[in-house]
């Protein structure tokens, strides 16, 4: 399987498993001909901070167990609403209702492909 493949799998995966934790709105950009930061952003609204924490545990655990990877990176608090998971060339936003509402990152990046998801 091509890199780009596999990336692109797991950007889906990540976009499923935060629905099946019942994360809100959730989009899956292809980025990667308009970002060199990443190839893939998966963006979450989490409906609390106690949801927000349990999402990013969820992505990080299952992404672990499936594609026996590591996140390079996490980086913000719960508290702050916003929570980003680097997988390297896979960004996962997963952000409180407000930090959602207030930056807006499907218009930012309102260029990029979306993914289809599947949703059981």
């Amino acid at each position: 399987m091509a890199d780009n493949q596999r990336e692109e799998l797991l950007a889906r995966f990540c976009a499923e498993q935060a629905l099946e934790k019942l994360g809100g709105d959730v989009v899956a950009l292809n980025v990667r001909d308009i970002s060199s930061i990443a190839d893939y952003f998966v963006i979450v609204t989490a409906t609390s901070v106690p949801h927000l924490k349990a999402l990013v545990s969820h992505l990080e655990e299952s992404v672990r167990e499936k594609f026996q990877r590591r996140a390079l990176a996490v980086d913000g608090e719960p508290t702050s609403e916003w929570v980003l998971i680097d997988f390297g060339s896979v960004l996962i936003h997963v952000m409180g209702e407000e930090a959602r509402a207030k930056y807006e990152l499907e218009r930012l990046w309102g260029d990029a492909p979306r993914l289809e998801i599947a949703a059981d």
